[in-house]
């Protein structure tokens, strides 16, 4: 593996642009849940496995009109447990890896936690495909506005995964207010915020001449992150302890967990 590694180098090397593309594995290595699979869900929530409610019933709209307290409790405690997650180090090698490259990086990603934020990159290079848990929305979509939470400080009975303290409320209509994430079955989700971020990320590929990917973390059970690096044209590095195939001829497959491999990619740079 030591020269899949010298490869990613050669590739930094080349590139005059990087485009880091992320999935939930990513936060693997900040101590984050891993909910792939249902024991893996119920594991982080086992009030949501006693009462046998998969993780696409919980994060799913239909599921704040009926259950509004439980459902505020999943996401109240994810909110809590990424505003006190310190990003690992990988994000930091990432950050001077696009430091390095004229047109630096951009970030691509699926998650819904902030973490890249969190770990001082740009808001203007970040684009969330799925949304952000730290924006919020009406329920009702009563009006087109996105606010950030950034006032909800939610309080949780983790045993019983129900939120405690009073509800975020839209304000406008005063009724409830839900995260501005696409969840299942959601046809109410405002994607005017990521619809921008995806556009400054577009305007920045078209800039770019000779692109390089890095991925991270990013499965096949929600490929968004993974399918858009393998459309951008250049090599793809994919770091994936269990998904590290890649398209014939198209990059560097790691089969390893996301900050080791950055870390022996960055050790290769020195």
């Amino acid at each position: 593996m030591t020269e899949d590694y010298r490869r990613c180098a050669e590739m930094i090397r080349q590139a005059d642009g990087l485009l880091i593309t992320a999935g939930a594995g990513i936060g693997v290595d900040s101590g984050l849940p891993d909910f792939r699979g249902p024991q893996g869900f119920w594991g982080a929530y086992p009030a949501l496995g006693r009462a046998r409610i998969a993780f696409e019933a919980i994060a799913n709209p239909a599921a704040f009109a009926s259950q509004p307290r439980l459902a505020w409790g999943f996401y109240g405690h994810r909110l809590n447990l990424y505003r006190r997650t310190v990003p690992h180090e990988g994000f930091r090698i990432l950050q001077r890896i696009g430091e390095r490259l004229p047109h630096g990086a951009y970030v691509y990603t699926s998650n819904v936690d902030g973490q890249f934020q969190i770990a001082g990159f740009a808001e203007d290079r970040i684009a969330e495909c799925h949304g952000s848990i730290h924006h919020l929305q009406c329920i009702h979509r009563c009006h087109q506005g996105i606010w950030t939470a950034d006032d909800f400080l939610p309080e949780i009975d983790e045993e019983h995964c129900l939120l405690t303290s009073d509800f975020p409320i839209c304000p406008r209509c005063h009724d409830l207010a839900r995260p501005n994430i696409l969840m299942f079955g959601d046809w109410d989700w405002l994607s005017a915020r990521s619809d921008s971020q995806e556009q400054g990320l577009h305007a920045w590929l078209r800039q770019v001449e000779r692109p390089l990917v890095i991925e991270v973390g990013a499965g096949t059970n929600i490929p968004t992150a993974r399918l858009l690096g393998e459309r951008v044209p250049g090599p793809l590095i994919r770091i994936n302890p269990t998904e590290p195939q890649l398209p014939h001829g198209k990059g560097v497959s790691i089969a390893a967990g996301g900050l080791a491999a950055l870390r022996a990619i960055d050790s290769c740079l020195v």
